[in-house]
């Protein structure tokens, strides 16, 4: 199985210089992911979970250490090759949506493919296709102020999926969910999951982690544990 693996994480560190302190907020951790993998990395504050996802989401470059994702060695890019595998191998989804406010849901679904040089009508196709996949195909017209936080939430995860990216990486996809529709996102995730995605949750919240197949924990930037989900919420 370990030429299936698509995020390989070796001895990573990132070092930040706050004065004459030395923060070490990743301080050698190691993993890999494999493709189709559901995996939550959780811990507390300070742990180095933000800076760990910072590094998987290509927003940010280690001190030391090697993370190869799909095969690129994103720990020696520069910015524009960063943005370039940012854009055709994650897709990102955070807890406030951030969606664009004057554009339907089409449009910003589409907006990937327009980084990635799409055709008009492609992109169309690509993007009705997925907003379908998500249980919107009736409200491609509409704009986020006129959607609950469910279908907004929604609208991003079709966003994240439309380049057909290695990884879905979630950031407290919940967190600014009631319980309900936190649960009908947390399902959403899970039929992807089954159709073959690899999912990355970053999350404080263990009902949520219980949803993935492995925990990754961290404390104080060290890996503590790594295991397996004995009897996942929803599998």
């Amino acid at each position: 199985m370990a030429d299936q693996a698509v995020i390989q994480i070796k001895d990573l560190k990132r070092v930040y210089q706050m004065g004459d302190t030395e923060v070490r907020a990743l301080d050698g951790v190691t993993f890999d992911i494999h493709k189709n993998e559901y995996i939550a990395i959780m811990g507390p504050s300070g742990s180095g979970k933000s800076t760990m996802m910072n590094l998987i989401g290509c927003l940010d470059t280690p001190s030391e250490g090697e993370y190869i994702l799909n095969g690129h060695r994103v720990s020696e890019m520069d910015d524009r090759e960063l943005a370039d595998v940012r854009n055709r191998e994650i897709g990102f989804v955070f807890q406030t949506f951030n969606l664009l406010a004057r554009t339907d849901c089409l449009a910003n679904v589409e907006l990937p493919l327009i980084y990635a040089g799409m055709a008009g009508s492609e992109r169309k196709t690509r993007a009705t296709d997925v907003l379908t996949k998500v249980g919107l195909g009736d409200r491609l017209d509409h704009k986020p102020n006129e959607l609950s936080g469910g279908q907004r939430q929604r609208v991003a995860i079709a966003r994240a999926l439309v380049n057909d990216p290695s990884i879905l990486l979630a950031d407290e996809p919940t967190g600014n969910l009631d319980t309900k529709t936190g649960e009908e996102i947390m399902e959403l995730f899970e039929e992807l999951y089954k159709a073959g995605n690899t999912i990355i949750l970053v999350t404080h919240e263990n009902d949520i982690a219980n949803h993935a197949r492995r925990i990754v924990r961290l404390r104080d930037g060290k890996v503590e544990s790594d295991e397996k989900v004995a009897n996942p919420t929803l599998a």
